[in-house]
């Protein structure tokens, strides 16, 4: 035995709509609403480090440089860049020293 044809009905969206905005809650009149701002997110990098590097660099400081292992390494920065710092050294030869084998560095 077959089923007869069965229409959907659907009510007009304009009514849909309008028993939608019908159905929310009454606004307060105690001022205006006020839109939610989203949380902005905070920077990635605060430009410390750079900031640090810039001013070692330009005023020459000697410093000392503790790798992961305890070698000390004494010099100046010459440059810096993402990854690497170049320490100019008067007891031996200039170095490319990566960060990720840095410990710590201080002031000399």
């Amino acid at each position: 035995m077959e089923s007869p044809n069965r229409r959907l009905i659907r009510p007009p969206l304009a009514q849909v709509i309008k028993e939608a905005n019908s159905v929310r809650a009454p606004r307060s009149t105690s001022g205006p609403v006020k839109p939610i701002k989203a949380k902005q997110t905070p920077p990635d990098t605060t430009n410390a480090e750079n900031f640090y590097y810039v001013k070692q660099m330009q005023s020459k400081t000697p410093m000392v440089i503790v790798l992961l292992d305890g070698e000390e390494l004494h010099g100046t920065i010459e440059w810096y860049d993402k990854l690497c710092l170049k320490v100019n050294r008067e007891d031996g030869p200039n170095l490319l020293v990566y960060k990720s084998y840095i410990k710590y560095l201080h002031k000399a």
